[in-house]
């Protein structure tokens, strides 16, 4: 088994609010990868005394845990017991029905003899190779569905935030599990997964420096630091670089890249 994991913060005057984890059981086979997105709150009050650093970490660690012991539970009932163990930690201390508490994409997935499990919730992405080398990309689009001129106001994306019609994170609901992507796929069809933050998938989705299976295929034979590398080099292309009209957003975001070879 092949396992490299690479992250770096958008921004090295900022944390990086991404959180990864692989977790291999010492008892049986199988294991788990978890990779969190902290969504950045705008400036202003968001209800709650902690940062997004500190709420990925709480996350991260209870689906770690969980997927690695509860082995019996679906990826979405873990997920659903992990936003309810954060949640309750800072019940006391915060308004978790502020729409800006603090929140984060998800991605979960986790594997034995028999199956591999996926879990995907916002814009985040899981990519699956099967035995042949077909790369499949297991994506959330609700976010991409989502007019841009209405995600530049805040008032409007408020609105949107997990409710029907809009975008789903995970934030205090536990209720929003049951909105993933998820999946099972034979443990026989599937050779590698590589589960991306979008400051990772903007190679493909931004600058347009290959498809899936090139991303795939980039970090299988030059590591996971090379995709956040080549991602950062194009962030800093000039202007009037091939590629450069397509920046949106932040100039450069956290980024993450967790790969597993099964």
């Amino acid at each position: 088994m092949r396992i490299e994991l690479a992250t770096a913060p958008g921004d090295a005057l900022r944390p990086n609010e991404d959180w990864t984890a692989v977790v291999l059981p010492a008892a049986g086979e199988g294991g788990a990868l978890v990779v969190l997105d902290g969504v950045t709150p705008p400036a202003g009050d968001d209800g709650c005394v902690h940062d997004v650093p500190w709420f990925t970490a709480g996350l991260g660690g209870a689906l770690a845990d969980l997927s690695g012991s509860r082995r019996d539970m679906p990826l979405t009932r873990i997920l659903a017991a992990a936003i309810g163990r954060t949640a309750d930690s800072h019940r006391a201390t915060c308004d978790l029905s502020h729409p800006r508490t603090p929140q984060a994409t998800v991605v979960l997935a986790r594997w034995g003899a028999a199956e591999v499990e996926y879990l995907v919730l916002s814009d985040s992405a899981l990519l699956l190779e099967s035995a042949d080398g077909e790369v499949r990309a297991v994506l959330d689009d609700r976010l991409d569905r989502v007019p841009r001129e209405v995600l530049r106001s805040l008032t409007a994306t408020d609105a949107l935030r997990n409710t029907e019609g809009g975008f789903f994170t995970a934030a205090a609901d536990p209720a929003v599990a049951a909105r993933a992507v998820t999946g099972r796929v034979p443990a026989g069809e599937v050779r590698s997964l590589l589960a991306l933050t979008d400051g990772a998938t903007r190679w493909v989705e931004m600058f347009r420096e290959g498809g899936w299976a090139d991303c795939l295929a980039l970090v299988r034979k030059n590591g996971a630091q090379e995709l956040i590398d080549r991602v950062r080099a194009a962030e800093s292309a000039p202007p009037d670089a091939p590629g450069a009209g397509a920046r949106r957003g932040k100039r450069s975001d956290d980024a993450t890249v967790t790969y597993v070879e099964l």
